[in-house]
């Protein structure tokens, strides 16, 4: 972790004003913000490290577990609430066996809820990393998610 630290250190000069951007990357590297990568990160800025930690925990842009390789992120905003989010909520929680913030055993998946996505003539929608499914029900999600996941190990598009 630390050859990790030093990359992303390199392009910053340890100023307190570059706090944001070096979690940042940091988090970018590593895939989450691990305790001894803040603590490193609270050094090279010179802040406590309680100041780091609180920037860390309050935005949620920051993440304190490893995540997932795929981010599932279920919109539950007025219309896809109103057209059933709860169900597809419901099974992703079930076929997943993960709850809200979790991340799946194998490191494949971790699921969000979001106030919105933004695509509400898709509604219920949700998205895999970059891409959006819309227009779902149960049946759909769950055929979505196995998809998804089988085109994710052949290395092609979702």
């Amino acid at each position: 972790m630390q050859e990790q630290l030093n990359t992303v250190f390199a392009s910053y000069q340890g100023e307190k004003n570059e706090l944001i951007p070096v979690l940042q990357d940091v988090q970018e590297e590593i895939g989450y913000l691990p305790e001894e990568a803040m603590r490193e990160v609270a050094r090279f800025v010179r802040m406590p490290e309680a100041k780091v930690f609180g920037v860390a925990t309050f935005y949620a842009r920051f993440h304190l577990e490893p995540r997932g390789e795929h981010i599932i992120r279920l919109c539950c905003g007025t219309a896809c609430h109103v057209r059933g989010a709860a169900k597809i909520a419901d099974k992703i929680k079930t076929m997943l066996d993960v709850d809200v913030g979790g991340t799946t055993e194998d490191m494949n998946y971790t699921y969000e809820e979001v106030a919105c996505i933004g695509a509400c003539g898709l509604a219920p929608v949700m998205t895999i990393d970059d891409k959006t499914f819309g227009k779902l029900d149960p049946d759909k999600t769950e055929k979505t998610i196995k998809k998804f996941g089988e085109d994710s190990a052949e290395g092609g598009e979702a």
